[in-house]
């Protein structure tokens, strides 16, 4: 299965290039991290990469070594800014369209701020 291509329109490629606003928690030259427009916990963050990645898949194939190591850096980095530490986190990644991914943009959700439950639904 190949990797569906990028659309350099997706809304994350424009918020990246400043033509969409966004609530910035975190950026440095390898990513940015920005509150989620439609929350599902206290604090949903967005962290997204600074390139052209559909998937970790396709990010972790194609993109240069400092990047994918600035990138988790920064993954790591926005939780303790934002003292989601203790009592802890969720890290969610979804990839193609069984996981619901509506933004075809490589983008890590951080969510925190109350108990998170399971991770999915039973059956």
């Amino acid at each position: 299965m190949s990797v569906p291509a990028y659309d350099p329109n997706n809304i994350f490629a424009r918020i990246l290039r400043g033509e969409i606003p966004c609530n910035k928690v975190y950026e440095d030259e390898f990513s940015l991290a920005f509150h989620d427009i439609n929350p599902q916990a206290p604090v949903h963050v967005l962290v997204i990469p600074k390139g052209d990645y559909v998937s970790m898949a396709d990010f972790t194939a194609n993109a240069p070594a400092d990047l994918i190591v600035g990138f988790m850096r920064a993954v790591g980095e926005v939780p303790r800014a934002l003292g989601l530490e203790e009592p802890g986190y969720r890290l969610l990644a979804n990839a193609g369209p069984h996981s619901h991914q509506e933004v075809p943009h490589l983008h890590i959700h951080i969510f925190g701020g109350r108990p998170l439950g399971p991770m999915l639904a039973r059956p």
